[in-house]
């Protein structure tokens, strides 16, 4: 396993600094860590040196490889409106859930551009894929909550094989999310939610 990077993807705002940091950080470190991956401990200088000037939003992305090379680039971001709903559907694409490599965040994306072609940027804003056992796991590039009424979000656990994202930490150490096993039927029992560290939650809709 040599071919791939680590990646975080970050936003920074002049006022606030990078949003999440600390999480951030550490899922870098755990997974460089479990892979065997030096730099990690670099990454906050790197970060800080990218965003020295910056006089707006910034999505940020750090690349750290096997060798401990950390790479960082810019660009500008534009937040999506408060209002904004995503078109999502379920992909044909499958995960694998004995892949313990799906819960880093890594340039191994190959499944996820699968299911991302199968339809175009017209036909659905996120594509959500199951595991072999068709349980719901996790978007392209955001995780997964349902809002059942029952209380707290419901996000799929790790263990169906996906990526510990930095959100949806957050809003299980909050106590605003939890996990739960999820169908495809499940997801239109409530309100969908998609999101990820960069955008917050988004409000989505699934298309059949």
């Amino acid at each position: 396993m040599t071919d791939f990077s680590l990646i975080e993807t970050l936003r920074y705002e002049p006022e606030r600094g990078f949003v999440r940091l600390r999480l951030h950080l550490a899922r870098l470190t755990r997974s460089a860590r479990r892979l065997g991956f030096a730099g990690a401990a670099a990454a906050e200088a790197q970060l800080g040196e990218a965003v020295r000037d910056a006089g707006g939003a910034l999505r940020v992305r750090l690349t750290l490889d096997r060798k401990g090379t950390v790479a960082v680039t810019t660009a500008p971001f534009t937040p999506l409106p408060a209002d904004a709903l995503w078109r999502v559907r379920i992909a044909s694409t499958r995960l694998d859930s004995s892949d313990r490599l799906l819960r880093m965040k890594t340039t191994r994306r190959g499944v996820y551009e699968a299911a991302r072609n199968e339809f175009s940027s017209a036909e659905a804003d996120e594509m959500l894929l199951c595991n072999e056992r068709g349980e719901v796991c996790e978007g392209t590039i955001t995780s997964i909550f349902l809002d059942d009424g029952s209380g707290a979000l419901k996000t799929p656990p790790i263990s169906c094989g996906l990526l510990a994202g930095v959100l949806r930490t957050e809003l299980i150490c909050q106590r605003r999310a939890r996990v739960a096993r999820l169908s495809p039927d499940d997801l239109n029992r409530g309100r969908l939610y998609v999101g990820n560290s960069l955008r917050g939650l988004i409000r989505a809709e699934l298309v059949i």
